[in-house]
């Protein structure tokens, strides 16, 4: 990870005994010209272990500020993206906003952007402007489709790329539906947003090596693509038959999904469903036979599921090694004592009306990763960055605002 190189507020000293956990990326500056999902969870893992990100909104602020619901003040759907970030405003469209926003890239370690390919070089806050003015930065643009190509200036939001993909009619064949499901979960954009974390580590690390920063070209359709492994190579060797899915079995309360995978796991299965006859049963003695039989196998073993609740198929056939899990809900999963003894949820906003975001998945044995308190209004911090950041006087600060750079006040 990258030397400080600027004095930053983080909630680990940055210097001192490194035995005791700090924050991997105090002293790092993040300038966060993002919106919506992708962008925004990007930086806010950088966020979480320390960075400094400084999100730039136009006037009317990102648009999820406006997603219910809302708690302390603030959309909590915006919030857990953006928690521990400081929000300025800065217009885009007026000739001092640009400048405004150029000083502040000449200071910063990283720019994140995701708006359509060619926005930022019209904007004149492109990576070859800003590079040259700043050879160490590090600049990641999140687009559907990349920088460059016959469908680079396209928009795109996460439900089409699930669409162009493949990824839709991959998961509608699974489903044996007549139509593809309809979109809720955006994976794109969860993909990309952690490939674009990951490639930023990578760009502070290679910094560190040649003293240079880097342009980083994410795509949303490169994200999903990269996801869908078996299908590539069905794509290109087509088998004749329809791949084996994992589908939940009815138990008496609900669902439940056994994942038997390997034989053992199988024989295993056959044992705690009081079924042994199956360990020796041809239709299940290989992995071809199993999956042409996999109807019969399902039927059977739901024969013993439905006659239990949920959680006591779970209960039993996890203490035989057998993976399963009763199908529950995401309050329900939130609530699971694992989730609370690994930490995987912080609580954030003013008592009474604080709220639950989700912590960063991974752990580091020294180092601190986690949701930051701050959970910032539209335009917040503009006045302390641009006097902190840039060493703007109050006089000069709203100079700036009279000639609309930060928009209407």
């Amino acid at each position: 990870m990258p030397a400080p190189q600027h004095s930053t507020k983080s909630d680990s000293s940055a210097n001192g005994d490194r035995s005791t956990p700090h924050d991997p990326l105090a002293g790092v500056r993040v300038i966060d010209f993002t919106m919506i999902m992708s962008g925004p969870m990007c930086t806010r893992a950088l966020a979480d272990a320390g960075a400094d990100v400084i999100k730039v909104e136009p006037p009317a602020g990102d648009t999820l500020r406006r997603r219910a619901p809302n708690r302390s003040n603030i959309s909590t759907y915006f919030a857990s993206m953006n928690c521990g970030k400081r929000s300025i405003v800065i217009d885009l469209s007026t000739d001092q906003g640009r400048e405004t926003a150029l000083r502040l890239s000449d200071r910063a370690d990283v720019v994140v952007e995701n708006f359509r390919a060619g926005v930022m070089k019209k904007l004149g806050l492109d990576f070859e402007t800003l590079g040259a003015r700043n050879p160490r930065l590090i600049y990641c643009s999140i687009s559907g489709f990349g920088q460059a190509g016959p469908r680079a200036r396209e928009p795109a939001y996460a439900p089409v790329i699930h669409a162009a993909s493949g990824f839709d009619l991959a998961n509608m064949a699974y489903q044996n539906a007549d139509r593809p499901a309809n979109n809720g979960v955006f994976v794109a954009d969860v993909l990309a947003a952690a490939h674009a974390t990951s490639a930023i580590h990578l760009a502070l690390y290679d910094r560190e090596k040649t003293g240079r920063g880097q342009h980083i070209d994410l795509s949303l359709m490169d994200s999903i693509v990269a996801m869908l492994i078996y299908e590539i190579q069905v794509a290109q060797n087509p088998t004749g038959k329809l791949r084996q899915v994992y589908q939940p079995v009815r138990s008496k309360d609900g669902f439940v999904m056994i994942a038997a995978v390997t034989p053992k796991n199988l024989a295993t299965l056959f044992e705690a469903i009081d079924f042994p006859e199956g360990r020796s049963d041809p239709r299940f003695a290989t992995v071809e036979a199993k999956e042409e039989n996999w109807g019969v196998l399902l039927d059977i073993i739901e024969a013993w599921t439905s006659q239990r609740s949920g959680a006591e198929c779970e209960e039993l056939l996890m203490r035989a090694g057998v993976p399963c899990a009763r199908y529950r809900t995401v309050a329900e999963a939130m609530a699971e004592p694992q989730a609370t003894f690994r930490g995987s949820f912080e609580r954030v906003g003013s008592s009474p009306e604080s709220f639950l975001v989700a912590n960063p998945p991974y752990k580091l044995s020294r180092s601190v990763l986690r949701a930051r308190q701050r959970l910032p209004q539209l335009g917040e911090h503009t006045d302390e960055v641009l006097e902190e950041v840039l060493g703007i006087g109050r006089d000069a600060i709203e100079g700036l605002a009279q000639s609309g750079a930060f928009g209407k006040r």
